[in-house]
C-alpha cells in the first residue's frame, strides 16, 4: 500500500456509463451490532432476532437524520458530495472536489431544480473547501460530532454520491486511527497530506469525497477524502480515509469567520518540491524547486537543486514522504535537515519550521 487516490469527483460522463452498464445501483450493507452509541458488540449478543431488528432500526434512524444534510456539488470537471454546515448556506467539501471551479451547481438529497453556488473560499493542502449556495430554502445542516472522542470498532456510515448515484450510503468501522496519508498531485506533484486521518472499512469510491462519515448517534464525524490503491492489484477495497471532523470544523469556521484559513496549525519548510529520482527512476528525495524568502530553509541557506533526504531523522525518499513527515511537527519546532547538494556531497542543517500558508 501507500498510494492514495482520491475519492472525489466522478466525470459525469462515468455516472452515465455506470448507470447504463450495471443491473442495479444498489450498495451492499454490511450487518454488525452496535448501541446507539456507535459501539461495537460482541457477536454473541446479538444472535437474536429483536436485536438485529434493534440494530437495523438504529440504521434507519441514522441514515433518515443524516441524508438530508448530504448534497451533490456539480462542477464543469465532475461531481462530488458535500454537507450542509449552516442555514446560511454554507457546504463544506474537499478541495479537490471544487478543483478549480468557482461556481457550482448544487442538488440537495430531497431533489428538485440544482441550486447556483459560488465559491467562499479552500485550503488546498488539508484538502477542505466552502461552497455557499445562493437559495438556502430547506437546508438541513448536519450535526458534527468530536472525531478526537472516537474509538477504533465503532460502526460507521459513508454517505455521499458515489459514482453519481446519488444519496449512497455504505457501512463499514473505524478500522484506525491518527494515520498520516497523502494523496497525488497533476504531474507527480504532492497531493494534500491529511493529518490525524480516520481509516475506514466503509467502502468510499469516486464521488464519496466531501461526502459524511457518520456515528450511530447521526453525528458527522469524518470527510470522506482518500481510499488506498495498491500498485500492482489497483483499487484496495474497504481501506479508505476521512478528514477527522475537528479539523473539518476548525477550518470550515476560519472561512466563514475570516474569508480563509488563517491559522493551518502545519509546520512548512519554505520550499517547493518535486521527486528526485536516480538514473534507474528509484526516488532519492524531495528536490528543491524553490524556496520562500526569509522562511526557516532560506534561513539555513537551503538552495534550489538541493536534495532533502530526511527529516528530524526520518527518511523522505519522495515528495509526498516530506510532506508526511512535516505534517507530524508542529509551527515552531527546530529540526534536523540532511541534504544531499549537486555536487553529491551530504550536510545537515537545523531548520526553524514556520506555518504552512492557506494555499500551501
Amino acid at each position: 500500500m501507500g498510494i492514495f487516490r482520491g475519492a472525489g469527483r466522478v466525470t459525469a460522463a462515468l455516472a452515465m456509463v455506470a448507470i447504463a452498464s450495471c443491473g442495479g445501483g444498489a450498495e451492499r450493507l454490511e450487518t454488525g451490532a452496535a448501541t446507539a452509541t456507535g459501539r461495537a458488540l460482541s457477536t454473541t449478543s446479538v444472535s437474536g432476532a429483536p436485536e438485529a431488528v434493534a440494530i437495523e432500526t438504529a440504521l434507519e434512524q441514522v441514515i433518515k437524520k443524516v441524508l438530508p444534510s448530504i448534497v451533490q456539488i456539480t462542477t464543469n470537471q465532475g461531481l462530488g458530495s458535500g454537507i450542509v454546515y449552516d442555514t446560511a448556506g454554507h457546504i463544506v467539501t474537499n478541495a479537490h472536489v471544487v478543483g478549480t471551479s468557482k461556481e457550482f451547481q448544487v442538488t440537495l438529497a430531497s431533489g428538485g431544480q440544482p441550486r447556483k453556488a459560488t465559491l467562499v473560499n479552500a485550503f488546498p493542502a488539508g484538502d477542505l473547501a466552502m461552497i455557499k449556495v445562493e437559495d438556502t430554502r430547506g437546508l438541513t445542516p448536519a450535526a458534527f460530532g468530536r472525531s478526537a472522542e472516537i474509538q477504533v470498532g465503532q460502526i460507521v456510515l459513508a454517505m455521499g454520491n458515489p459514482l453519481g448515484f446519488s444519496g449512497s450510503v455504505t457501512q463499514g468501522i473505524v478500522s484506525a486511527l491518527g494515520r498520516t496519508v497523502s494523496g497525488h498531485g497533476p504531474n507527480g506533484t504532492p497531493g494534500a497530506t491529511i493529518t490525524n486521518a480516520i481509516q475506514t472499512s466503509a467502502p468510499i469510491n469516486p464521488g464519496n469525497s466531501g461526502g459524511a462519515l457518520v456515528n450511530l448517534s447521526g453525528q458527522v464525524i469524518g470527510i470522506p477524502t482518500l481510499s488506498a490503491v495498491d500498485p500492482e492489484q489497483g483499487a484496495a477495497p474497504g481501506i479508505g480515509f476521512a478528514i477527522p471532523s475537528d479539523t473539518a470544523t476548525d477550518v470550515a469556521g476560519q472561512i466563514i469567520k475570516y474569508g480563509r484559513v488563517v491559522n493551518s496549525r502545519r509546520a512548512a519548510l519554505g520550499v517547493r518540491v518535486g521527486t528526485a529520482v536516480d538514473n534507474y527512476g528509484n526516488p532519492l528525495g524531495a528536490v528543491v524547486g524553490s524556496v520562500t524568502p526569509g522562511g526557516g530553509a532560506a534561513k539555513a541557506d537551503i538552495k534550489p537543486g538541493d536534495v532533502i533526504v530526511g527529516v528530524g531523522g526520518a527518511p523522505t525518499p519522495t515528495a509526498n514522504a516530506l510532506s508526511q513527515v512535516l505534517a507530524t511537527l508542529k509551527p515552531g519546532d527546530r529540526v534536523e535537515v540532511r541534504l544531499l547538494h549537486p555536487d553529491g556531497r551530504t550536510t545537515t542543517v537545523k531548520v526553524m519550521l514556520s506555518e504552512l500558508s492557506a494555499g500551501g
